[in-house]
């Protein structure tokens, strides 16, 4: 039933497209959280925000102090992430495939279930496309469950190219609220906007969360954040040579930590622990601003025993990683909610971080990575759209 969806007709101008070897397609970038992940989680960005007092200028003070009470997190671009590709197919149909994974949804326009396995297909049907095959490849072969927002990375990789091809209907803050809903609503895992941010914006970004968007600005909603870029491109040395993600070889469902840390928020000596995050990421964001990188080493350690005492499943596997850290004056963070086997490994001195990394290289896989200043990147768009048929 396609009653009231006005259709994007895209498989002829992709079959011209395949034969000139130019298929759309858009590179979506996976990131590396900290101190602030999980604050942009819905429930936490509800729970510990209260109403600040703004100042008329947001950002004449480098410091934001104001916002240090906030719920936040800080963003880190890196060179890992998904290939989204638009393929043609039969006419009426769309659908979605995952080269990692192995698995190939379709169906027609106007009858895709709001289900678990749908939730990437409902995305192309949202915006009215058809006669499409979205095809999805990691860029790095098993990446795909390393802590590194991979399936939050997807669906606004794909929220991002369904867009263009619609003609761009929709914003920025629009598709980050879209892909975070849609992902959590249908139940494929707890997800809140930090990862969807950091492939819309890229870089080494603060993000504020403003979970009803801005006061005095009514066309501001979820997904709303303010951000600073904290360091330039010129600066991202500083910090890639302070920093490497190795895999612990084990996996687990993120969301099972996740839920804990959720029930905990409800009661009163879990709310307490959550409380003291914000403050906790904000000194990480001044510590990676200002270069000092004793403070992140500090906060990195601080954030992770929280997350600990709040579950202490959330360092499984990590465990021998932490230890060698420590013994070299080093930090590990398990990314995400530690269920994907990536840790973040932290050295304030670059020539110990260097030893630890010569320690740690027999035992456990490195994932190298550089900094990337853009968080998405477009390919062959945008499409001829003269080709493009669309119809009541």
């Amino acid at each position: 039933m396609t009653e009231g969806i006005t259709p994007v007709h895209l498989y002829e101008v992709l079959q011209e497209a395949a034969k000139r070897a130019s298929l759309p397609a858009v590179v979506a970038f996976n990131r590396i959280d900290g101190p602030g992940s999980s604050l942009d989680l819905r429930e936490f960005q509800q729970a510990l925000w209260s109403l600040p007092s703004i100042p008329s200028d947001l950002k004449a003070d480098a410091t934001q102090a104001w916002t240090r009470s906030l719920p936040r997190t800080v963003g880190i671009t890196i060179d890992t992430g998904t290939r989204i590709e638009a393929h043609p197919l039969s006419s009426d149909l769309i659908g979605v495939r995952s080269a990692e994974y192995g698995t190939e949804v379709t169906a027609r326009l106007g009858s895709v279930h709001p289900i678990k396995e749908n939730w990437l297909l409902k995305i192309l049907e949202i915006f009215g496309l058809t006669g499409v095959m979205f095809s999805l490849q990691n860029l790095r072969a098993g990446t795909q469950s390393a802590g590194l927002g991979g399936s939050a990375t997807a669906t606004i990789g794909v929220c991002l190219l369904a867009n263009e091809l619609a003609g761009r209907p929709l914003g920025d803050i629009q598709l980050i609220s879209m892909a975070s809903r849609l992902e959590q609503d249908l139940g494929v895992s707890i997800t809140g906007t930090q990862e969807q941010s950091n492939v819309i914006f890229g870089g080494i970004m603060d993000y504020v969360w403003f979970p009803w968007g801005f006061p005095g600005k009514p066309d501001t909603g979820y997904g709303e954040s303010l951000r600073t870029e904290l360091l330039l491109p010129k600066d991202f040395p500083d910090v890639e040579q302070r920093m490497a993600i190795f895999h612990t070889g084990l996996s687990r469902a993120s969301a099972d930590v996740n839920s804990v840390w959720r029930n905990a928020l409800l009661k009163p000596e879990g709310y307490k622990l959550h409380a003291k995050k914000p403050e906790i990421a904000y000194q990480f964001r001044e510590g990676l601003r200002t270069r000092k990188w004793l403070q992140v080493l500090d906060s990195i350690r601080e954030y992770r025993q929280i997350r600990t005492a709040l579950c202490g499943e959330y360092l499984q596997g990590a465990n021998e990683i932490l230890g060698r850290a420590e013994l070299r004056g080093c930090t590990a963070f398990p990314l995400g909610a530690g269920g994907g086997g990536g840790v973040l490994v932290f050295g304030p001195d670059p020539e110990a971080l260097q030893e630890l990394r010569k320690d740690l290289e027999n035992i456990y896989r490195e994932i190298p990575f550089r900094i990337r200043p853009r968080g998405h990147e477009f390919f062959n768009l945008p499409i001829q759209s003269a080709a493009m048929e669309t119809c009541s």
